[in-house]
């Protein structure tokens, strides 16, 4: 018959607390510090890494389409040759969210809208932008008396940049977004 250790016992407990003691000491004399070069080469890669980070940010504006009224027709205009917006890095519309990072809501925005909206821009990219194009974006536009329209996006969504106009030029885009861009290089406070 097998003798059964009593776990609770004070010779064993007093063994254990031996023998907890004696692994740590013999691994206090193993412990290695750090390699200097190697934390401040960490330190300068996190420093040069944030500027690039910040840099590209600033210079590729990845802009998702929300086109909901007659806005939208001065928007698909942002994308022309006359205007030509690509060259400051920021034209390339993308069909999906998750690739995105700036939400351009252009036209009223309805009630029955609103879920769909929300959802679309959680799916974005962080960080996240929105820029309201035009009165109904801005502010309900004519139809701020009905009982289906929202008095502006910003109602639903933290709003970075407004465009004014009824409808507003693409030039005013090209300077929202630019003003964006000098918002995301810190020249700009919120």
């Amino acid at each position: 018959m097998v003798d059964e250790i009593d776990h609770e016992s004070e010779e064993f407990m007093n063994a254990k607390k031996e023998m907890d003691k004696l692994v740590a000491d013999s691994l206090k004399n193993r412990e290695t510090k750090p390699n200097v070069l190697f934390s401040k080469l960490s330190d300068l890669t996190k420093m040069a890494s944030g500027g690039v980070v910040k840099w590209s940010r600033n210079n590729s504006v990845w802009p998702l389409q929300f086109g909901l009224a007659c806005c939208s027709i001065e928007l698909m205009d942002f994308g022309s040759s006359r205007v030509d917006a690509e060259r400051k890095g920021y034209l390339l519309f993308r069909a999906t969210p998750r690739q995105c990072d700036v939400m351009l809501v252009a036209g009223w925005v309805t009630k029955s809208i609103i879920p769909e909206l929300k959802r679309m821009y959680e799916q974005m990219a962080r960080p996240r932008y929105v820029i309201a194009f035009g009165e109904c974006a801005t502010c309900g536009g004519p139809w701020w008396e009905s009982y289906n329209i929202v008095k502006g996006i910003d109602q639903v969504l933290p709003v970075d940049v407004y465009v004014a106009g009824c409808p507003p030029r693409p030039e005013n885009l090209f300077g929202a977004v630019m003003k964006l861009q000098k918002k995301l290089g810190g020249s700009i406070e919120d």
